[in-house]
C-alpha cells in the first residue's frame, strides 16, 4: 500500500488463506459460504450450506456482477474476477479475431494488452475511454494501439484468487452467478494475452454503436467487404455480431466489458431496502442502509448523501476499499454510541491507474461532470509523453486529468481542495517553464 497524496493511493492485492486473518485477529471468524437469504426483521442470515447466523450489525459488501450484453450465450464472455480472466486467456489462445464491447477501464486495458489477434472494438461513444477521458486524451492514447508493444517482464502478485475448497471444481465459462473477488488494478499482469497470429496489435474501432444482435450462423448480409485488415468473406466464423450501425463482423468470441450491476439479488427478497436508480442499496453518510443495523459498502451500495462538490461515486477498487474501511468505523462508533465525522477520502474524487502503459491520475470533476457549460478547460500536451487537462470554473480548479509522469497530482489535489482563486494565472497555470509545484508548495 502506498499513500501517493492525501486522497490518492496505490496498492497491491495478495491472496492469503483466511486462517491467517483469523490467527492475526482472534475476534474474526471467516465463514466460506454464499448467502441464501437475509431476514432483516429477525436479524438473521441464512447461508447456502444450510446454516443460520444471528447478527447485531451487518455490513453487505457483495460487490457487483458483470452486465453481460447477452446472458447465457456461450460466445459472450464477461471479465470480472480471476476465473473469468483465466477463461478469457484460454479462449484467446485459439482466437484469430474477437469483438470487444464496452469503453471502460477493463475494455481499455484489454484492447491494449491483446497481441496476435484482430480486435474489433465497439464503443457507444465518439472516443475511446469515455469513462475516464475526453476526445483529446483519447487522441493522445490512440498511437499506442498501433505501436509495436515493448515486452517487459512483469512480476505478478495477483496470480489467482480462489475460494478455499473450490480448486477441483471446473467453473463454467462466463458464469456470472458465482462471483469471485473483483479483478482490481493490474488484473492482466502475468496473463498471457496472445492469439494465434504473429503480429502485435491490430485494432479496428467502431464508434457510436452498440450490439444489436448475435448470430450463430453467417447472416445473408456479410459485412464489411471493403474494410482493410478484415478477413475475406468466405471464412466462416463461430459467431457473428450485428452492430446498430448496420455492420456485421464474424469472430471467435465476444468480450462484454459494459460495466457492472450491484449484486443485491440475495438480499432484496422480503426486505424493504431503499434502492438507488443504478440498482445499488442506498446508504447515508455513515454507510447505513434504510434498514436498521444494516450497512453496505463498495460496489453493492449507492452513495445517497449530499456529496462534496468535487466527489462522485464510481465503482472502483479504491472507493470500495475506502468505503469498507469507513463502514467498519461507523459500525463500531454506532455500537459505542459515539458520533463520527465523514472520512476525508470522500472530500475529493481521486483515482490513479495505468492505461496503455501510461500512469493516469483523475481528480475531482475531471470530465466537468455536472458543471454544465459554465466551465473552461486548460490543456497541455506533449505527444507520446504527457497529457494534462484542467477543468476550471469561476477561476477555481474543479478537476484534472494527468496522463504520463507529470508529478502534478499533489499540487492539483491541493488546489482543488483549497478552491484558491487562480484567475490571475490564466493559461500560465500549465506553462511548462513555470515550476508550478514549487510555486504553490
Amino acid at each position: 500500500f502506498l499513500q501517493v497524496s492525501k486522497t490518492l493511493e496505490e496498492f497491491d492485492v495478495e491472496e492469503q488463506p483466511s486462517s491467517l486473518l483469523e490467527k492475526r485477529y482472534p475476534n474474526i471468524k471467516v465463514i466460506q459460504s454464499g448467502v441464501k437469504q437475509l431476514k432483516s426483521n429477525e436479524h438473521k442470515i441464512f447461508t447456502e450450506d444450510g446454516k443460520e447466523y444471528m447478527y447485531e450489525k451487518l455490513c453487505l459488501c457483495a460487490g457487483a456482477k458483470p452486465k453481460l450484453i447477452f446472458e447465457g450465450n456461450p460466445y459472450v464472455l464477461g471479465i470480472r474476477d480471476t476465473d473469468s480472466a483465466q477463461a478469457f486467456q484460454k479462449n484467446l489462445a485459439q482466437a484469430e479475431r474477437i469483438v470487444v464491447v464496452g469503453n471502460g477501464g477493463i475494455a481499455l486495458e484489454l484492447v491494449y494488452e491483446i497481441q496476435g489477434c484482430e480486435v474489433i472494438w465497439a464503443i457507444k461513444d465518439k472516443a475511446i475511454g469515455n469513462t475516464f477521458f475526453d476526445a483529446g486524451a483519447a487522441e493522445f492514447l490512440i498511437p499506442k494501439l498501433t505501436a509495436e508493444k515493448q515486452e517487459t517482464p512483469i512480476e505478478c502478485k495477483r496470480t489467482k484468487y480462489t475460494v478455499e475448497g473450490s480448486e477441483e471444481k471446473e467453473r463454467p465459462v462466463a458464469a456470472s452467478d458465482k462471483l469471485g473477488s473483483a479483478l482490481g488494478p493490474d488484473w492482466h499482469e502475468g496473463l498471457h494475452l496472445k492469439g494465434t497470429k504473429e503480429f502485435s496489435h491490430k485494432v479496428h474501432i467502431e464508434v457510436l454503436c452498440e450490439v444489436k444482435n448475435i448470430h450463430l450462423q453467417r447472416p445473408p448480409l456479410s459485412f464489411p467487404k471493403e474494410e482493410e485488415n478484415i478477413k475475406p468473406e468466405e471464412v466462416l466464423w463461430p459467431v457473428y455480431v450485428e452492430l446498430t450501425n448496420g455492420k456485421i463482423y464474424g469472430c471467435d468470441f465476444i468480450v462484454s466489458a459494459t460495466g457492472v450491476v450491484p449484486n443485491v439479488k440475495p438480499f432484496l427478497d422480503g426486505n424493504d431496502f431503499a434502492v438507488g436508480e443504478d440498482g445499488g442499496l442506498k446508504v447515508d453518510k455513515h454507510m447505513h442502509t434504510s434498514l436498521p443495523d444494516i450497512y453496505a459498502a463498495g460496489d453493492i451500495c449507492t452513495a445517497s448523501w449530499e456529496p462534496s462538490p468535487v466527489w462522485h461515486q464510481m465503482r472502483l477498487w479504491t472507493q470500495a476499499r475506502q468505503m469498507g474501511w469507513y463502514a467498519g468505523k461507523c459500525m463500531a462508533a454506532d455500537a459505542r454510541g459515539e458520533a463520527i465525522d465523514m472520512d476525508f477520502s470522500f472530500e475529493l474524487f481521486a483515482h490513479v491507474t495505468k492505461f496503455f502503459n501510461y500512469k493516469v491520475v483523475v481528480l475531482g470533476k475531471y470530465n466537468a461532470q455536472g458543471l454544465g457549460l459554465d466551465h473552461e478547460l486548460l490543456l497541455r500536451c506533449t505527444k507520446g509523453q504527457e497529457y494534462v487537462k484542467v477543468v476550471m470554473q469561476n477561476g477555481r480548479m474543479m478537476g484534472a486529468v494527468l496522463i504520463g509522469e507529470t508529478n502534478l497530482e499533489e499540487t492539483f489535489e491541493n488546489l482543488i481542495l483549497n478552491q484558491m482563486d487562480l484567475s490571475a494565472y490564466g493559461e500560465d497555470l500549465l506553462n511548462p517553464d513555470i515550476d508550478i509545484e514549487d510555486y504553490f508548495d
